[in-house]
């Protein structure tokens, strides 16, 4: 029975990259947990979605002819954290979360249809109101003995960046490494009252929906202040948001867009977004070694914006 279940090879390389051996292992036995979630949920899993990078996912029929989405991911504390932010979204906002087993790694979701990716929406403006209306939906106060990391905790990550590289920077710019340390720093001593994020809300994690216009799917779960939220919305549609014509004023435009639709300080979104964005770099390197270019192109874009 396993035998039908293909794994792609990108969610096969990534998971091996990020969690080496243990990785491997869950691997292996991946089309055994997905032929157990079948006989659990009594279902028929189709053939993986494409495009897929951290995560199995498929579309699966029930017994009912009814369609549903079966998620399969290695069990860190990231995927659990996933699975008790959709609990607490309740599906407000976000894909409704049917069941899930968080300790071998696997969720039952609603199946979202059209689906269409919010990347697929030309007007900028239009794409950046969805997904600030989005937003809006999914933020709610942060429970109490919540599981879920803060930004401070992610800020963490500038530090392993130095320590990878003996207190320098390696491959990304010094000036960029210093400013968004700074601004850890300035930004996380004057947050205000924090509440549950999303954590990577953006064009390719914003579906359309017949429940509701539109979904988030795939949260991280952090605790934070709410203008945090911005970083990865101004950072996509990625590859191609970096080689977009007049980046610079597009970043603007969507910074203007956003605090005027959220009720936030411009010059806070842009300061929150230039950290994260080299955060967010060192994290494609920590991961892969490589991919970190995009992210390193809005920082450089960012820095010019007056506020």
């Amino acid at each position: 029975m396993s035998e039908r279940f293909s794994i792609p090879e990108v969610v096969a390389q990534t998971t091996i990259e990020v969690h080496g051996a243990i990785g491997a292992e869950w691997l292996r036995n991946l089309p055994s947990l997905l032929a157990e979630c079948e006989q659990r949920w009594s279902l028929t899993i189709g053939p993986p979605f494409p495009n897929l990078s951290y995560n199995y996912a498929a579309r699966a029929t029930r017994q009912d002819g009814t369609t549903v989405v079966v998620k399969a991911g290695f069990p860190d504390r990231e995927f659990k954290t996933e699975a008790e932010a959709l609990r607490l979204y309740a599906g407000r906002g976000a894909v409704q979360l049917l069941d899930a087993d968080v300790e071998k790694g696997a969720l039952l979701l609603e199946h979202i249809t059209p689906g269409t990716l919010l990347s697929t929406v030309q007007d900028d403006d239009e794409a950046t109101s969805i997904a600030a209306q989005v937003m809006q939906q999914l933020w709610r106060p942060v429970p109490a003995n919540h599981p879920f990391p803060t930004i401070t905790d992610w800020a963490k990550g500038m530090a392993r960046l130095r320590k990878e590289f003996n207190g320098g920077s390696g491959p990304f710019p010094a000036s960029l490494v210093d400013r968004a340390e700074r601004l850890f720093e300035e930004l996380l001593s004057s947050m205000r009252e924090p509440v549950l994020l999303h954590g990577d809300l953006h064009h390719f994690n914003i579906l359309s929906a017949s429940r509701q216009p539109w979904l988030a799917i795939d949260p991280k779960g952090v605790v934070g202040e709410a203008e945090y939220e911005v970083g990865a919305l101004l950072r996509n549609p990625s590859p191609e948001i970096a080689i977009r014509p007049g980046l610079r004023q597009v970043l603007s435009r969507r910074i203007d867009q956003l605090a005027e639709e959220l009720g936030f300080d411009r010059a806070r979104l842009r300061d929150w977004s230039l950290a994260q964005a080299v955060l967010s770099a060192w994290w494609s390197y920590e991961d892969h070694g490589d991919g970190w270019d995009v992210s390193i192109a809005i920082a450089e874009n960012l820095v010019p914006i007056e506020c």
